[in-house]
């Protein structure tokens, strides 16, 4: 039975969502029939909105449902773009998510935006300063409130609010977030009015046991924001097409059944990572554990482990331990098969060399301390092992 350990990636679909999608597919009707059919899936889809809605601190009318993080992201960012009052730079932090880095990039070429770089510290926390000085005069800024490969909490509020301070559209992706710390919209948002200040915050439902597939982009009712399909005129207009009404109810109760974890998870969680942390110590002791140094939720996301391992491929350690039947990551899912140094890791100031020898353990609802404890059997040899592979003789930590 494999050990999984990149539920950063993935996780598994909650019994919850499965009855929820189950129970959606057997109501006929597309929500935008004005039928009694077409209206009960109506009902079905505002529902769930609704519930969202409620957990993440928006009005249902601001939750836009999506095929996934990615296409949430994309809305955001070319829609923010596309609807632009001034400025041609958007604000990017250095360590971002691919699908926000890809998307930037193909703006810059494709239409000319300029990119304002900002600078990660040590931790893999945005540089609030740095921040502060790149928004002025900038068409949008975007940024991630947990790093998904080191795990770091950003000061959400504090980027927002020097966003709204300076009449800049601001887009938050909290993928890696939601359901390990709480994603707030409004409370993020504060004082903060009209088009400016946070105006969208991108989710993704297989990130706490939904079906991959489905997510969603909260946009604030305030934002100026232009679609990338049209044809319908569904959910404010902003994403047209037939709605996913099934994906949409699962999302709504594998959201529910994190949410009523709540802390008690997050603790749970954060303990494991402790314990797989303290053993990392004494199965490899040259390993260096990146991002924060608090194993709780307050510094770093409960259950991210990311470990630089001197002298030892990330890729083979990812084999040798598939081998052994421990799933685990060398970095986002979404680069899987591209073999590069983490970009993130070095925005982190490590070499190209020591961003190849990471790997990241990422704990969720079904990990145990048995887990924890298989990996911590097999992973000395896998080291030695990959070090061997590398020419690797003696390791010095960092």
């Amino acid at each position: 039975m494999t050990v999984y350990l990149d539920h950063a990636a993935t996780t598994a679909l909650r019994p919850e969502a499965r009855e929820a999608w189950l129970r959606a597919h057997e109501v006929l009707g597309n929500p935008s029939s004005i039928h009694a059919p077409g209206q009960s899936a109506r009902r079905l889809l505002e529902d769930a909105r609704e519930v969202v809605a409620g957990i993440v601190e928006a009005d249902p009318i601001e939750v836009v449902f999506t095929s996934g993080g990615t296409e949430a992201v994309n809305l955001a960012l070319k829609g923010l773009w596309w609807a632009r009052s001034g400025g041609r730079a958007i604000v990017l932090p250095d360590g971002e998510h691919h699908a926000t880095l890809d998307t930037v990039e193909w703006l810059a070429r494709a239409a000319g935006a300029e990119v304002r770089a900002v600078p990660l510290d040590g931790i893999g926390c945005i540089d609030v300063d740095q921040f502060s000085a790149a928004v002025p005069g900038a068409a949008l800024a975007t940024a991630l409130a947990a790093n998904n490969e080191v795990g770091t909490l950003n000061d959400i509020p504090t980027l927002a609010a020097t966003a709204a301070a300076s009449g800049v559209p601001f887009h938050v992706d909290a993928v890696a977030a939601l359901g390990r710390t709480p994603v707030r919209f409004r409370t993020w948002r504060g004082s903060a009015s009209g088009p400016a200040g946070l105006v969208a915050v991108s989710v993704a439902a297989h990130k706490v046991g939904g079906p991959a597939g489905v997510g969603a982009l909260v946009v604030s009712r305030e934002a100026r924001i232009e679609p990338l399909v049209h044809g319908g005129g569904q959910q404010r207009g902003l994403r047209a097409g037939t709605q996913d009404v099934a994906g949409a109810a699962a999302f709504a109760a594998a959201l529910t059944a994190t949410e009523a974890e709540g802390e008690a998870e997050r603790e749970r969680l954060a303990e494991l990572s402790g314990r797989l942390r303290e053993g990392l110590r004494e199965a490899v002791p040259d390993a260096v554990i990146l991002g924060p140094p608090a194993t709780g939720p307050a510094e770093r996301l409960a259950g991210n482990v990311h470990v630089l391992f001197p002298g030892a491929a990330g890729e083979t350690l990812l084999f040798l331990l598939d081998q052994a039947g421990i799933a685990v990551s060398t970095g986002s899912a979404c680069q899987a098969g591209v073999a590069e140094p983490s970009h993130v890791v070095l925005a982190l100031g490590r070499t190209a060399a020591e961003a190849r020898q990471v790997l990241r353990f990422s704990l969720g609802r079904t990990s145990a301390p048995s887990d924890v404890d298989a990996l911590l059997r097999h992973l000395p040899a896998a080291v030695e092992r990959a070090r061997a592979a590398s020419g690797f003789r003696s390791a010095t930590p960092s």
